[in-house]
């Protein structure tokens, strides 16, 4: 827990300003909240008519008896000179002035918080989005994509507003405390020992409570994570949902996990509400023993009435802010647990690492080469790929083809590093690419995959996504390339439409001649093409075979097939069967052996 706290804390540095600015506001709001306690005396002195002008002026000094002294000797001349109501005029105006003061600062101490907390929440959040995007892809196979958003959104909501709220809370009332008791003390030791018998008692009824709070919350939280994970599952397949009648099972499967987040929540809640009035309860019995024990030593005249209604105030002023320090604990230990929530992932380790001196390549001369590559995405799984000695000479179109699990995507992924090799390396001019740059490794290569992924944006950013620089010239000829940009100006608003969610708005075959289009703009040295035209009809695929064979001349070009036709004038076939190697050459070569291919082209043909 303290570990948490203190990282989130360590966020503030970037906002000093705004922290001493608010540190100073709350320590003033504090001075003028304990001024405001002993000015009561003198306003209870002329009420109960007891007060008792001084025959001379005492000596000024810095101690609090001569202060004190010396304020009494003023009181009193103004009760002589002016009169009980003029008096009365002077205190009341003084009390509401420190009042004034005191919600002044508190108000200032909130406006400078302001900007802390929602920056921090900002930095948070920036940082766990950055995160996710340095994390491999083999980290989001293992994960919850709906965990992830509950992560980013309301988890660190929940730090925002369980511990960041807190914050001024922290800053402020131990001075408030501090200042009274410090009052409460001068006046009559014994009263204030009861006060810390209420602190220490509230410290052990409220830790043990606080303690069970921390571990329900995290439960709770993880408990959303599941929910908003179905919910965005069911968005994501809702024509499955409706074309296979599943409404039904997706509703109670939905109720069951909704419910069960209603009851945890409810059980958190009863906790956390339970802070308040525990401390309000054991503040008025410590205010009850006060009452009776102050009162005796009234009569025993060793406390003036006056100076023990004061007292009784003070008092007050410990109590209200105990209550919020109490309240504090309990949302800390909540945000606490949200908090480590959010450090899962911020500590999570990146594997795809890039070496302090990595080289940069901005191309590459002769060939790329796949060593004695052994690769599995998890240890004791088996090996998706084994021992697999490959070399692609520059500007070579090879296809990959064999049955699905053979390890086809697994090995165009190990190219630009989504993944790492277990053993064995890949290298391109001879040198290993986990020396290279990651951001230049993967500038060298254009993909396009068997899913089409579109974003919702423009059909403009969408080719242009993640190049600087690019005219709309050039993605005009891209669009032209890729066969697109007919029905791209058929659109409403022609390249600025907004295509919608993953490109809902467009055909499967529309969706992926824009992807298409995006690999065409990039213009790589290495071509990667992942089923590419698996989407398209008989006619658009036509014509985007005709655009990809000419734009993979004089390129080197890596294409995993399922649809043998495609792949027919490729330099060099690879077919693979269980992570292995098993036969190569073109098609020609192949279909003359009588083995794995000439079974896939027949079983294609049939």
């Amino acid at each position: 827990m303290q570990n948490s706290f203190w990282r989130l804390l360590s966020y503030i540095r970037s906002y000093k300003s705004y922290v001493l600015l608010n540190i100073t506001s709350n320590i003033l709001t504090a001075l003028f909240t304990v001024v405001s306690i002993p000015l009561l005396i003198p306003f209870l002195e002329v009420l109960f008519d007891r007060t008792k002008p001084m025959a001379q002026a005492p000596a000024w000094g810095w101690s609090i008896s001569a202060i004190r002294d010396t304020l009494n000797y003023q009181f009193g001349l103004l009760v002589t000179q002016q009169g009980k109501e003029s008096a009365l005029v002077v205190i009341c105006s003084a009390i509401l002035g420190a009042f004034f003061l005191k919600n002044l600062f508190r108000y200032l101490s909130l406006f400078f918080m302001a900007p802390v907390r929602n920056g921090m929440i900002r930095d948070i959040r920036r940082q766990l989005f950055d995160k996710m995007l340095a994390l491999p892809l083999a980290y989001f196979s293992d994960e919850r994509k709906g965990d992830l958003m509950s992560r980013i959104t309301a988890d660190v909501q929940e730090v925002e507003s369980s511990i960041l709220n807190m914050l001024e809370i922290i800053f402020r009332e131990p001075i408030i405390i501090t200042g009274s008791l410090a009052f409460m003390l001068y006046v009559s030791p014994p009263l204030t020992g009861f006060v810390f018998l209420l602190l220490l008692f509230t410290a052990v009824v409220i830790g043990g409570i606080g303690r069970s709070l921390k571990k329900s919350s995290s439960l709770v939280q993880e408990r959303l994570g599941v929910l908003v994970s179905i919910v965005e599952e069911a968005l994501g397949g809702m024509r499955i949902i409706k074309g296979f009648n599943a409404e039904p099972y997706q509703r109670a499967k939905f109720a069951v996990h909704n419910d069960v987040y209603r009851r945890m929540l409810t059980r958190l809640l009863w906790r956390r509400e339970l802070a308040s009035p525990l401390s309000e309860f054991l503040g008025i019995a410590v205010v009850a023993i006060l009452l009776w024990f102050g009162s005796r030593q009234v009569f025993a005249g060793d406390l003036s009435a006056e100076t023990f209604l004061t007292f009784i105030f003070a008092f007050y002023n410990v109590i209200d802010p105990s209550k919020s320090f109490s309240k504090a604990y309990y949302n800390i230990q909540k945000g606490v647990a949200a908090m480590q929530r959010v450090e899962q992932v911020l500590d999570a380790e990146t594997r795809i690492v890039e070496l302090p001196d990595a080289k940069p390549v901005s191309g590459f001369e002769n060939q790329i080469e796949y060593r004695d590559v052994t690769f599995g995405y998890k240890t004791g799984e088996g090996n998706v790929l084994e021992d697999i000695n490959l070399t692609i000479p520059k500007g070579r179109i090879i296809a990959l083809v064999g049955a699905s699990g053979a390890g086809k995507s697994t090995l165009v992924d190990l190219l630009p590093r989504f993944y790492d090799v277990d053993k064995g390396g890949i290298y391109i001019d001879g040198i290993n690419i986990a020396e290279f740059r990651l951001r230049d490794l993967r500038s060298l290569m254009g993909i396009v995959s068997q899913e089409a992924i579109l974003f919702n944006d423009t059909i403009y950013n969408n080719i242009v996504f993640g190049l600087e620089g690019a005219t709309r010239d050039d993605v005009e000829r891209a669009a032209r390339i890729a066969h697109a940009h007919d029905f791209i100006m058929a659109t409403e608003n022609g390249y600025q439409t907004n295509i919608g969610d993953r490109g809902s708005k467009l055909s499967g075959g529309q969706r992926q001649r824009l992807t298409i289009a995006r690999a065409v703009l990039k213009n790589p040295p290495i071509l990667i093409l992942d089923e590419a035209t698996s989407a398209l009809d008989s006619e658009s695929e036509k014509l985007v075979q005709d655009a990809l064979y000419h734009l993979m001349q004089n390129r080197t070009s890596i294409v995993i097939a399922h649809r043998l036709s495609t792949i027919q004038h490729a330099d060099e076939i690879i077919v693979m069967r269980k992570g292995h190697i098993v036969e190569r050459g073109t098609h020609a070569e192949l279909l003359t052996h009588g083995g794995e291919y000439q079974k896939l082209v027949e079983l294609q043909a049939f």
